[in-house]
């Protein structure tokens, strides 16, 4: 349920949430944003404007960019539509050792942000079941993304950078794992290029599940993905600082 939940109304069906339950929106409520008009949607959060809303109801990913179209494609879910991530691992072969499945937004570089995504795990459970966030992007070798994997280890449910060699992890708070299920949830990264924070929250927009401190990349693009997996991702948000 709503920790915050201060306002609702039904919108032909469907409930639309007031711009101060987005920040403790929690696993298994309805998404976000979903009635909203352009016009209605908040246009700053935690002092940062709104840059980026994409809800894919328009029923394409225009503004995404793949590192393996073949991989992806448009789902429909009742009335709602969503980006899905189709295919385990993809053709793509990265430079280095980092994610295979990677789509970034185009033409959006950001130095301080907060990235807000639902998203919805749909591969069977298994120890190293993922989806990842990506951050900072510079280029196919070097970028900042978080793993939301089942089960903690040194590779898995980590924060990491990929600066032209494997990734590295670069987390120093973490939890023993992601606990996944089939349902949707809600993730957020909280990018402070001034102190090098970086945040990562997990259903709970109250306290982070992961934290980074790192000024290697002050700005860069941001995406959605996974390691190896699949998955759907829905309500994007992105708040931040734009950058040339």
């Amino acid at each position: 349920m709503l920790r915050s939940f201060i306002s609702a109304s039904l919108m032909t069906g469907l409930m639309l949430f007031s711009f101060a339950d987005l920040s403790t929106l929690e696993a298994k409520d309805p998404a976000p944003l979903k009635t909203l008009k352009k016009d209605q949607l908040p246009k700053s959060m935690q002092g940062l404007p709104l840059l980026f809303h994409e809800n894919f109801q328009s029923g394409n990913s225009n503004h995404w960019e793949p590192t393996d179209a073949k991989a992806w494609k448009m789902i429909e879910e009742g009335d709602n539509k969503a980006f899905s991530l189709i295919t385990k691992r993809s053709k793509y072969e990265p430079p280095v050792r980092s994610p295979y499945n990677r789509a970034l937004l185009k033409n959006i570089s950001v130095s301080d942000f907060l990235f807000d995504v639902k998203l919805q795990s749909t591969i069977p459970d298994y120890g190293h079941r993922d989806l990842c966030l990506f951050f900072g992007y510079q280029d196919d070798a070097h970028f900042y993304y978080v793993h939301f994997g089942k089960k903690m280890d040194d590779h898995a449910n980590q924060i990491f950078i990929v600066n032209g060699k494997p990734r590295t992890k670069i987390s120093t708070k973490t939890t023993p794992g992601t606990n996944w299920d089939d349902e949707w949830h809600h993730a957020r990264v909280v990018r402070d290029t001034e102190t090098g924070s970086i945040k990562i929250y997990f259903d709970n927009m109250q306290e982070p599940v992961m934290t980074a401190t790192d000024k290697t990349f002050l700005s860069g693009r941001v995406g959605i993905g996974s390691f190896d997996d699949t998955g759907n991702f829905d309500e994007i948000l992105l708040f931040g600082k734009k950058v040339k």
